[in-house]
């Protein structure tokens, strides 16, 4: 297979059985999301198995182009599409000359980890990771322990779309058998908890549900499974430690067995959400920012990286003042804040998301969510006599909205916040809501702060046709509805290029 992929072919015909199907828009910034299953449902699949095989051979040979031994660690997650798509990537990176180490179910971290324990230079994950089930994707990488970022995934997009590969002999498959134990003998290495907890591991029937109980028990945890037997239906939600439905459940859990804390893992392991004692959630900012102060008394004057979606009480922390700690706002997106936490030689990188990004001697550098739920374990145990709900309360007082997500096509969203980038530049010194605007950091859309430490944020979402506008007021809850309704909104408005937007905050 040598020619440019289709853009458009129906199922269930002899075209879309011989000939490979990738739509363009499948490539995203930090990785690539398609919609795979097509018959029976309204929606046409964006992708076929040539169309998959195509792909691995984009990616064989882009890993040459970049100068990297053609060396590839892959693993799928728990969904009924996510193995034989594998295995269609692996014909393509076989066809463009890769050694293919297939490690079998995985989650997205044990592929990276893996990385590491192989000595393989390369990553390809198939995971859709809390996408709804019909949903497949893939995870990359080519510099341990990053993964790729916007010109990694442009580059590969031309390959692929304009059919510009190159095939090379030596493809060959290994597969590797008897990386679980390993991987999870990993993530418990050095841990020994001796503060006794109970603690609910939730994993939504995903992937997670056969690797976080063992990791937490090896932790020296007494665990509580929650929904960890594997349905590649997802029978109740998708795992997704970031949605209010897993997050409930997750608490009505907690409090029926009077657990210290409940982490949640989402579909392909990468993230943890978190519900304290009282059975309230933590979004991962402030998760972040308790660890932050935890581990700044450990280790003095480490750096620390957060998204631009995070909360503004990392710059006000006393905690993290007195430690001499310093804290950088950038890009949201797993990729970036991996990348920029790297560069940084920071310690730990945060995303609200709930991507935890440890590097040595916590971890490697890349997002994995037991490495997270074993720091937020080692932090309680560091405290005895302090309860996640305790810590929680010694954070400063912020009002922060949810994200809202108000619609605008992919190719109108980019030139929507370069307009809006631009006027709030232009605002730089005037007033909002009666308070000076002190910065405004354009890294990713526009984050305009106000002097009282107050801040809205408006970009354009990076994996669908949105925007993300989030708001934090230092003060209330009427004045951060008031900087939502009052100062954002009206200026979206302005845009008829942005749907009607009526959630209320």
């Amino acid at each position: 297979m040598t020619y440019a992929p289709k853009q458009d072919l129906k199922p269930n015909t002899l075209e879309f059985e011989l000939l490979p199907l990738v739509k363009a828009t499948g490539f995203r910034e930090y990785d690539a999301r398609w919609w795979f299953n097509g018959i029976g449902h309204e929606k046409d699949p964006e992708l076929n198995l040539n169309g998959v095989q195509a792909l691995g051979l984009g990616m064989a040979t882009l890993f040459h182009e970049l100068g990297v031994e053609p060396r590839v660690t892959t693993g799928h997650d728990f969904r009924s599409i996510s193995q034989p798509i594998k295995n269609a990537l692996i014909l393509g990176l076989m066809q463009g000359g890769c050694e293919v180490f297939d490690i079998g179910l995985a989650l997205s971290p044990m592929v990276y980890w893996s990385q590491f324990e192989l000595d393989v230079p390369c990553c390809a994950m198939v995971t859709a990771s809390h996408n709804e089930n019909g949903w497949t994707g893939v995870k990359m990488g080519a510099d341990k322990p990053l993964t790729f970022g916007p010109d990694e995934m442009g580059r590969l997009k031309n390959i692929v779309l304009n059919g510009q590969f190159v095939t090379r002999p030596g493809g060959q498959h290994k597969i590797i058998d008897g990386l679980r134990d390993k991987y999870i003998a990993s993530t418990a290495e050095g841990v020994s908890i001796k503060r006794p907890l109970k603690v609910v591991a939730a994993c939504g029937n995903g992937t997670a549900g056969a690797f976080a109980p063992d990791a937490l028990r090896a932790m020296g945890v007494e665990v509580i499974e929650m929904d960890c037997n594997l349905d590649n239906t997802f029978p109740k939600y998708n795992p997704n430690p970031e949605d209010s439905e897993m997050l409930h459940a997750m608490a009505e859990v907690l409090q029926a067995h009077q657990a210290d804390v409940a982490l949640g893992f989402d579909g392909d392991g990468d993230r943890c959400g978190v519900v304290d004692n009282n059975g309230n959630e933590i979004f991962a900012d402030k998760i972040g920012l308790m660890l932050a102060r935890d581990l700044s008394r450990e280790y003095p004057n480490a750096k620390f990286v957060v998204d631009v979606k995070s909360t503004g009480l990392y710059k006000t922390d006393p905690v993290l003042k007195q430690n001499s700690a310093s804290v950088d706002y950038y890009k949201t997106g797993h990729s970036y804040i991996k990348r920029r936490t790297n560069d940084l030689n920071a310690l730990a990188g945060f995303e609200k998301s709930g991507h935890f990004f440890f590097r040595p001697p916590i971890g490697y550098g890349y997002d994995d969510g037991l490495i997270a739920a074993k720091a937020i374990l080692e932090m309680l145990d560091r405290n005895p006599g302090k309860s996640m709900s305790d810590l929680s309360d010694a954070l400063g007082t912020a009002f922060t909205s949810l994200t809202m997500s108000p619609h605008c096509a992919d190719e109108l969203k980019y030139d929507v916040i370069d307009r809006m980038v631009a006027e709030y530049e232009g605002l730089k010194g005037a007033e909002i809501l009666g308070r000076k605007i002190v910065d405004v950091n354009t890294v990713n859309g526009a984050r305009v702060t106000l002097e009282d430490g107050s801040w809205v944020l408006v970009r354009a979402s990076s994996n669908k046709p949105e925007l993300v506008v989030v708001v934090e007021s230092m003060t209330s809850e009427d004045d951060m509805r008031d900087l939502f309704h009052r100062e954002v909104k009206p200026r979206l408005g302005k845009h008829p290029e942005v749907g009607a937007y009526n959630q209320e905050i």
